[in-house]
């Protein structure tokens, strides 16, 4: 991936877990579980629609970006329009529920800076569907949270020039939710103590 634009769903991949987003996107693995098949029903779903228009606001589903300065690319599940102040609030989809954690707002941070590279436009808010919840969650696009996304992207792009894949270091909760678990094998890694390449580079 050496010079590539980082895929944003990348962004979302790091946060929630660096070994998985290796193994993804260094490696190519990749296994369905129950939650992968859900959200890949939802999204297709999502990306079915047809653009329409209501009250002022046009709404656009699969939205491709493309980000050179900022290094990265993706697809928007849905973009909202506004008519009268070309107001731009890109909105993405999950089948859960709403995290404490920051790894579903930094993606939709990530697509957002993405829209203002590309349309020289400036994005307050972006927002987060839930499907468990069939709740909207708002995104206050802080500069606390760009800072944030900023640095998971420079640190992919590390992580991707190294084509390394960092040990498992989140919780067991959490390993059990993952359709890599098998490939990944967590319990065996972690009985590993050994200093690697990935500690000496990103430890900071």
């Amino acid at each position: 991936m050496d010079n590539k634009a980082i895929p944003i769903a990348a962004i979302q991949h790091y946060a929630y877990c660096p070994r998985q987003c290796a193994l993804i996107h260094n490696e190519q693995a990749w296994a369905e579980n129950w939650f992968t098949v859900k959200g890949q029903v939802l999204h297709q779903k999502v990306d079915s629609g047809e653009p329409e228009s209501r009250k002022g606001v046009r709404f656009e589903r699969s939205v491709m970006v493309n980000a050179p300065i900022l290094g990265i690319t993706g697809r928007l599940d849905l973009l909202e329009v506004e008519a009268a102040s070309r107001t731009y609030t890109p909105v993405e989809y999950k089948s859960g529920k709403s995290k404490i954690e920051s790894w579903d707002r930094q993606q939709v941070c990530a697509q957002a800076m993405a829209i203002e590279e590309m349309l020289g436009v400036t994005i307050t808010k972006g927002a987060l569907w839930y499907w468990r919840t069939k709740r909207r969650e708002v995104v206050d696009l802080s500069e606390e949270l760009r800072s944030e996304t900023l640095q998971t992207i420079q640190i992919l792009k590390q992580l991707f020039e190294s084509q390394m894949t960092p040990k498992s270091v989140v919780s067991k909760k959490r390993c059990k939710a993952c359709s890599l678990i098998d490939l990944c094998q967590p319990d065996l890694l972690r009985n590993d103590h050994s200093q690697d390449y990935w500690d000496s580079i990103f430890k900071s």
